[in-house]
């Protein structure tokens, strides 16, 4: 089995801070590190004891996280959060999933619909219809208890990671895409995507992804479309890294406003180490409007590092900081 990503960079720091790391054989993402002064933490992949249990846990429920955020009067979505019928007739709610239908129309289509407690950008779809709203539905609630609703809104997807009063890596991300060349068909255009990426040690692309499929029906393409040289064809909506999006490094360009915005949201919600996730238009100029999408307590950057050795100086810098706050915390 591969090192995991997070490990191969801990395996590094630990020697420049004169900490002990010692790895579950079996479980090769989870271990556990003794400081040069006796102090000991553990770790689960990207999940370390610099957030509390308690902050970290709500952070992970987009319903709950984003009850606080509106309270502490930041800009997210306008949403509400479905139940499959088990959970509803025991926390004795209506909301249903043709409730929740009937609050999507009420929105107006197109809507968001996500995983309440999933991440990776794992089904978060844009639906426009009916059809689209009950099949999306039915497929969150065969994995996981519930659902969000919630508004779209047009922009820029930006994710700002914050390790206490410090903005450490800004990035856009850009949903999953293929550009044409005049010859190859998107599926033969997405394969060698597909290499590029495994190259650079990040996840597979998910040919089967009924969102890829439904992205270019509503665009009147298919796999076997041969696209004009150089025509851009984007094959999803969510621009999560782990889905196959792109990264386009903004650390020395995010305006102050954006800084002291997600520093401030990192704070607000009890967390030391954050991805704050942000729609707007352009993260380099001064801020004048928003969507605070979510905040990730322990936010993955393997697909960050993989795009240059820059970017992974910048995850190597960040885990660095996080092993020296818990040092000496």
């Amino acid at each position: 089995m591969k090192t995991p990503f997070i490990v191969s960079i801990l395996q590094k720091i630990v020697e420049q801070i004169g900490a002990v790391l010692l790895i579950d054989p079996e479980c090769k993402f989870v271990g556990h590190i003794t400081f040069k002064t006796g102090k000991t933490t553990v770790f689960r992949s990207t999940q370390f004891n610099i957030n509390g249990f308690g902050a970290a846990e709500i952070a992970k429920d987009k319903g709950c996280s984003s009850f606080f955020l509106r309270h502490f009067g930041y800009r997210v979505p306008e949403g509400k959060t479905f139940f499959n019928d088990r959970l509803c007739q025991k926390i004795g709610t209506l909301r249903n999933m043709d409730d929740g239908f009937d609050y999507a129309k009420a929105l107006k289509f197109p809507v968001i619909v996500k995983p309440l407690n999933l991440s990776q950008g794992i089904l978060v779809t844009k639906v426009h219809n009916k059809r689209e709203y009950y099949q999306v539905a039915k497929k969150i609630l065969q994995i996981t208890s519930g659902f969000i609703v919630e508004r779209f809104h047009f922009g820029n997807d930006y994710r700002i990671v914050v390790l206490d009063d410090e903005v450490i890596i800004t990035y856009q991300r850009i949903p999953l895409f293929v550009v044409g060349d005049g010859k190859d068909s998107i599926w033969e255009l997405l394969q060698k995507k597909q290499v590029i990426l495994n190259k650079a040690g990040r996840r597979i692309i998910d040919f089967e992804d009924f969102r890829i499929q439904k992205k270019l029906k509503r665009q009147k393409l298919s796999f076997n479309s041969v696209l004009p040289k150089d025509t851009i064809v984007y094959l999803l909506d969510n621009a999560n890294l782990s889905s196959g999006g792109e990264a386009v490094d903004l650390t020395e360009k995010i305006h102050a406003d954006f800084q002291k915005l997600a520093i401030k949201i990192t704070k607000d919600m009890g967390l030391r180490l954050a991805g704050v996730d942000i729609i707007t238009s352009d993260i380099t100029q001064p801020m004048e409007d928003y969507i605070l999408i979510e905040v990730n307590g322990s936010p993955g950057l393997l697909n960050y590092a993989s795009f240059g050795e820059l970017q992974t100086k910048r995850v190597e810098n960040l885990y660095l900081k996080v092993l020296q706050a818990m040092e000496n915390y």
